[in-house]
């Protein structure tokens, strides 16, 4: 265990060095940038050393994973965030234990989480995921509803009980006009962030940048980046 806390404090040494200095090419304060690490596939064991050296905020982008992996790790004082695309069926179990939901990308899934943080008197925070890439479905690969979409379903949001509207999210897409250019796709997510509050002034939340790309993130304007493999290590491949 030793080794293993070793291992993460040194990892997170290094996201904190990385954020830092990009803070500081961006002419931004350090305390602008919330690290979220993202804990998924890893155990309950890493999250509390992890709490131990710090982190206050955790990702998680499986129900079946994170619902466990939560309530082992209930006394900690930390904000769960939902990352993943989130089926329906899913939202009960989500709604127990996270704070903030990353991945808000449909009118169905607003709905649902609006009955189920009213029926267990929670309020949830709710970013709405924005996709790049999105076709003529409104739809990107990996969820998220596309640049258009947007200023709907954020009223949506913010109309609904129970839900707090804190913003947008996106994944540099892997395909469409901003593959491969993680500064421009960033940069448009801020375009749309400065749209979104001047119709929701609090929803300044922009979530952007994981391990490979926090750098130009920040750059962008990111207020959370979301961090992974750079701190845990490589993932073991699922089943």
């Amino acid at each position: 265990m030793t080794d293993r806390r070793d291992e993460l404090a040194a990892n997170l040494a290094k996201v904190e060095e990385r954020i830092a200095a990009a803070c500081a090419a961006a002419g931004r304060k350090r305390d602008e940038v919330t690290l979220i690490v993202v804990t998924k596939t890893y155990p309950a064991s890493d999250v509390r050393t992890l709490a131990e050296l710090g982190v206050r905020h955790v990702a998680e982008n499986r129900d079946q994973d994170a619902a466990p992996k939560a309530a082992e790790c209930a006394d900690l004082p930390l904000s769960w965030h939902f990352v993943g695309q989130l089926q329906t069926n899913k939202v009960r179990s989500v709604v127990g234990y996270a704070d903030v939901v990353q991945s808000v990308d449909r009118a169905r899934l607003v709905t649902a989480l609006s009955k189920e943080a009213e029926r267990s008197g929670r309020e949830l925070g709710c970013l709405i995921q924005v996709a790049l890439d999105a076709g003529v479905s409104g739809r990107g690969e990996r969820g998220g509803v596309g640049p258009g979409g947007v200023g709907e379903l954020a009223d949506l949001v913010a109309a609904s009980p129970g839900l707090r509207l804190d913003g947008l999210m996106t994944v540099a897409p892997l395909t469409g006009e901003y593959a491969g250019r993680q500064q421009e796709a960033f940069g448009r997510l801020m375009d749309l962030s400065t749209d979104l509050r001047r119709a929701h002034p609090a929803a300044n939340m922009v979530s952007a940048g994981m391990s490979a790309d926090l750098e130009q993130a920040v750059a962008a304007g990111a207020t959370h980046v979301r961090v992974g493999t750079a701190v845990l290590g490589v993932r073991p491949r699922l089943g």
